[in-house]
């Protein structure tokens, strides 16, 4: 790990020297950690897409349960996969934005409304409006990660993209603020200083799988992007080119493969790889009677290998993925979060990729289903170019192309934020950051 010392005094010297800032993307999971880099003539505005320079990927450690469970082992693979990523783009990082779905991620909505004057809505009234909303965030013990102003009314008529220049009494404003566990967001701030790399933000996973996969009218008319992991399985849901609704839980890929681990009597290895090359997540009672060979459990020499039919190594596998999207279904009802008839769903993650998975989809949500992939990254490497490196893209397609935060990742990463977060406004026009984020996100 002490390269990675160097390799930031080196980067801190390249900055200083003038040149151009890169961008880091790690995706932090339970059954890898992924690295993607992007270099300053990456973003390509002709087409709104990226190109990554350098990408590498290795299988993670100490990640499980949805947190951090050793400091010490997730660092070396946090490492590991950013010095495979440094030596494919040819130059160093000092800091990255950490995309994952541990620390029990969700949504929460808040409301403000202000008083208009005589004069058109102007930059001074969205300042005001976001700066009320901030100051009614509530959130003990956890950290927010987004936050993201998805709806604005004028006297009450709802729908209005951007409010400036409109006239009327009053000024409403929804904003969501995604969280995630204090104790997470520490545990994760430590473990990359081990690695020793600068966490410069931090990013739900179905969010910007979703930037990564999803097309603009899927934002606009509605959708949902469920990213599969092997420790989660977390949905972000979309209309009207907002980020309506986020849902996690702590049930995902590895879960199937313990679970044909005992109902086989296999090793864990033996299990993962009777899922990827013979699992389905769709049982089929007239399904042939293939035996497939698997190892046993423990390290008898004498012991020989298990045999079982593919239908039942399909019988353990569809109850549990078939509980998990049902459950990811009931949390959406329950939380309100209605979508047009016909809105579909984009699966993305690694676990996605399982055969089955899609058509049970289907048949769980009765909507239309497709497998997303980072498909505004059209250079990656087929390796790196899967539902699986969908998030790590999104964090690059995000820095290129937004959305902006109402409140800096420097300021959320620092402290939990306040009214005084909100976008100042001086003689003369609202300041360059927030004229910015206006200008992108109205």
């Amino acid at each position: 790990m002490s390269g990675r010392s160097v390799d930031k005094a080196v980067d801190g010297a390249g900055r200083a020297a003038g040149r151009a800032p890169v961008v880091a993307a790690l995706d932090l999971g339970q059954s890898k950690v992924a690295c993607f880099i992007m270099k300053a003539d990456g973003v390509r505005h002709a087409d709104r897409t990226i190109r990554v320079a350098g990408a590498g990927h290795v299988q993670s450690r100490g990640v499980r349960g949805g947190g951090i469970v050793n400091m010490d082992e997730a660092a070396q693979a946090i490492g590991h996969a950013v010095e495979r990523a440094e030596r494919a783009a040819g130059c160093p990082v000092s800091g990255v934005v950490v995309t994952t779905a541990i620390g029990q991620m969700a949504s929460h909505r808040v409301q403000a409304r202000v008083s208009l004057g005589a004069n058109p809505v102007g930059d001074a009234d969205l300042a005001r409006a976001i700066g009320m909303a901030l100051a009614q965030i509530r959130l003990p013990n956890r950290r927010p990660i987004h936050v993201l102003p998805i709806a604005w009314s004028v006297d009450g008529a709802r729908g209005v993209h951007d409010p400036r220049s409109m006239k009327g009494h009053s000024l409403g404003l929804d904003l969501l603020v995604v969280s995630m566990a204090e104790s997470a967001f520490n545990g994760l701030s430590h473990c990359l200083e081990l690695a020793h790399l600068d966490l410069q933000g931090v990013a739900a996973a179905p969010v910007v799988s979703s930037l990564a996969a999803l097309e603009d009218d899927e934002m606009d008319l509605g959708c949902v992007c469920i990213d599969m992991g092997g420790g989660s399985t977390s949905a972000a849901v979309w209309g009207g080119r907002s980020l309506l609704h986020i849902e996690s839980l702590n049930v995902g890929g590895d879960h199937v493969t313990a679970d044909i681990a005992r109902g086989l009597s296999t090793s864990r290895a033996g299990a993962e790889r009777l899922k990827t090359l013979h699992g389905s997540a769709m049982a089929d009672a007239h399904e042939d009677r293939e035996m497939l060979e698997a190892p046993p459990r423990g390290e008898d020499a004498s012991a020989g290998p298990i045999f079982v039919q593919r239908a039942m190594l399909k019988t353990v596998i569809a109850p549990r993925v078939e509980e998990t999207l049902e459950l990811l279904r009931d949390r959406l009802r329950s939380a309100g979060v209605g979508l047009e008839p016909g809105a579909g769903l984009v699966l993305t993650g690694g676990a996605s990729q399982l055969n089955g998975v899609r058509e049970l989809a289907i048949r769980v949500f009765d909507r239309p289903v497709r497998l997303g992939k980072p498909q505004r990254a059209p250079h990656l490497a087929d390796a790196a170019s899967g539902p699986a490196f969908c998030s790590a893209a999104g964090v690059l397609l995000r820095a290129a192309y937004g959305p902006r935060e109402a409140v800096s990742a420097r300021k959320l990463m620092s402290r939990q934020i306040s009214a005084a977060d909100a976008p100042r406004v001086h003689r003369g026009g609202i300041v360059a950051r927030a004229a910015g984020w206006l200008r992108e996100n109205l």
